[in-house]
């Protein structure tokens, strides 16, 4: 699906533009799930749904959310809810544009929602996605889907090209903090592309590639994502998954096998930590939570 430029460029920067890649129909499909869901979440007052393979909650609920004002700002694996979602995420174009990066057999590792309303102050600080989840090899794919149009207004992703190259530690004192030293984070401002994009955009993501992303500091422009991460198929666990999906391991593209390939090299092993998202890990309160 993909043609060698196309490789090329992503091997280069460490991420891939694909442009209107979903239609509107399924996006709309997407995007009416999620309204479900952000509707059933103001009968709650704290982060809920704990019927997920680890006991976390699945919906994530950012301070300030209330029947009023209702501030779902994550839901951790909607693949394992909504047909729709599965059908987007096991099928079709994505898995073959997938395939062509890291295939030819490729396994759904897990995904997630993010949720930036307007004027919320929700952030996402400068970390790589593969510290999460270290498997004996490191070939895989973070894959956003745009659900809105997305700018730097309204709290677009922002990546850091080059840097799937480099390696930073997300460790502080001995501790997982779920991003790199802050003491980066002007470099990387510095150094970052902004994904600018229109809805039903695709950006395909080396595992390795630096990114984050600002609140939405718009007043009327939603900033909704959709995040799957898929490995190579000879990748296996070096720790159970941070967020596991009922679906974690299912072939979307090629084959399964039993035979592992390993990495030469090392590599940092988190703990588990017990927040229901990184957005805990990264010192954001969900509602409810009072300062320690």
């Amino acid at each position: 699906m993909l043609s060698e430029t196309q490789i090329s460029e992503f091997r280069t920067r460490g991420y891939l533009v694909l442009r209107n890649l979903v239609p509107d129909a399924v996006r709309n499909g997407l995007l009416a799930q999620l309204d479900q869901w952000v509707q059933e979440s103001r009968a709650h007052d704290a982060n809920y749904g704990f019927d997920t393979p680890d006991g976390k909650a699945r919906f994530d609920l950012a301070q300030g959310h209330s029947a009023a004002n209702p501030r779902l700002r994550r839901v951790a694996n909607p693949v394992d809810i909504s047909e729709v979602y599965q059908t987007l995420l096991f099928e079709g174009d994505l898995p073959e544009a997938l395939a062509d990066l890291i295939g030819p057999n490729v396994f759904f590792h897990h995904c997630k929602l993010n949720n930036k309303f307007p004027g919320a102050d929700t952030r996402v600080e400068y970390h790589a996605d593969h510290p999460f989840d270290p498997h004996t090899n490191d070939d895989g794919v973070t894959l956003l889907l745009l659900l809105d149009d997305m700018d730097e207004g309204n709290g677009c992703a922002r990546l850091v090209p080059g840097s799937h190259r480099e390696r930073y530690s997300h460790f502080r004192d001995g501790r997982f903090i779920g991003s790199t030293d802050p003491t980066l984070f002007d470099e990387f401002d510095g150094r970052a592309d902004s994904l600018v994009g229109k809805a039903g955009d695709v950006c395909l993501m080396d595992i390795w590639t630096v990114h984050g992303g600002g609140p939405n500091q718009s007043q009327d422009r939603d900033r909704r994502m959709l995040i799957a991460d898929y490995r190579a198929a000879d990748a296996f666990a070096i720790m159970p998954p941070v967020v596991r999906s009922r679906f974690y391991r299912r072939i979307v593209a090629g084959k399964p096998t039993h035979v592992a390939r390993l990495r030469e090299g090392t590599m940092e092993i988190l703990e588990p930590y017990p927040d229901d998202s990184f957005f805990g890990l990264q010192g954001q309160q969900a509602a409810g939570e009072t300062m320690q």
